[in-house]
This record gives structure tokens, C-alpha cells and sequence, in this order.
């Protein structure tokens, strides 16, 4: 299983967690979100909306991790 970890502010993390409310995409647990990418780059494809990258800026996701720690 290969992994991202990125730090963000806690502002962002409360951006993140109403941004994406599926959570197929995103899970909390305890202070840490998880996005499963494959998930997320289907999300992205249907809609055609971005919302982590919007709220992480300039940060690089690695889309082939299968998740993305966020803490």
C-alpha cells in the first residue's frame, strides 16, 4: 500500500472535511483525513471539480499513492 503524507492547517483540514462529504472519498480518523485516490481522480473525472487541490494550493498530490494522509 503506498501512501502520501501531507501536513495541513487546521483551517484547511475543516475546508477538506466540507468540501468532500462522500466518504468514499474522504475519512476521518481522529485528528488525520484519508483520501482514497482512486476514488477521488473518479470524482474528478464525473464532475470535473477539484476541490483538494482548491484547499491544499501548491502542494504536489501524488495520484499514484493509493491514499493521501492528511494530518
Amino acid at each position: 500500500m503506498s501512501l502520501q503524507d501531507i501536513y495541513i492547517a487546521n483551517n484547511q483540514r475543516k475546508r477538506l472535511l466540507k468540501a468532500v462529504v462522500d466518504e468514499t472519498l474522504l475519512q476521518q480518523d481522529e485528528h488525520t483525513l484519508v483520501l482514497n485516490v482512486a476514488a477521488y481522480l473518479d470524482y474528478k473525472a464525473l464532475t470535473g471539480e477539484c476541490p483538494v487541490e482548491e484547499i491544499v494550493g501548491d502542494i504536489e498530490l501524488d495520484y499514484g499513492a493509493e491514499y493521501i494522509i492528511f494530518s
